[in-house]
């Protein structure tokens, strides 16, 4: 159990991810500041939504400040784009650029414990996503901070529509907004074949 008030950085993917982590790790008695590193998302347009409604909550409800680190979305297409539709291969080369970059922040700062909000979704690969925060965070020093937040997504839906945040439909990268469309679709179409049976 960390001392009061232990400093933490906590990677965010997004605002609506972010309401119940943040309120769980203060509860344990962390002090979180939120860094934003995702160059995975695609377009610019949609990454600058989701960053300026992360920081209005950060700002206005929350009070948590938001650190804005590099966003190398020249390297995301050399490292990660390259995997394509592998999920598994192109989301761990993912979650380890941003990671990575979520690390050197934290130890540049001075944080001794990091953590992510990736791990509120259950469409994120957990496990893949814990192998990485732990071999990553001991090599810049840092305690990994590993919680599964996924019982707690519910009601972060529930807080993040009550917020009157917006809210996406795809995880972030042209990928993932391709798969998440014919998900959509196949379960549209499975409805409407279960109405005609």
């Amino acid at each position: 159990m960390p001392s009061e008030g232990t400093p933490l950085l906590l990677h965010a993917c997004c605002g609506p991810c972010s309401l119940e982590p943040l309120r769980l790790l203060r509860e344990e008695g962390f002090r979180p500041t939120i860094c934003w590193t995702n160059p995975n998302i695609q377009p610019i347009d949609e990454h600058d939504l989701r960053l300026r409604t992360l920081q209005a909550w950060a700002r206005d409800v929350a009070d948590v400040p938001v650190v804005v680190a590099g966003d190398d979305r020249a390297r995301w297409e050399a490292s990660v784009a390259r995997w394509g539709f592998d999920r598994e291969a192109r989301c761990r080369a993912c979650y380890a650029l941003r990671l990575s970059e979520a690390c050197r922040v934290a130890r540049e700062l001075g944080f001794g414990h990091v953590a992510t909000t990736l791990v509120v979704s259950p469409y994120q690969l957990f496990d893949v996503c814990r192998d990485v925060l732990a071999r990553l965070a001991p090599a810049y020093g840092l305690t990994p901070v590993w919680r599964d937040f996924r019982v707690w997504y519910p009601q972060a839906t529930v807080r993040s529509r009550e917020l009157g945040m917006y809210r996406q439909n795809y995880c972030g990268c042209r990928f993932s907004a391709a798969e998440a469309a014919i998900e959509r679709h196949e379960a549209r179409d499975a409805r409407k074949a279960g109405r005609q049976g």
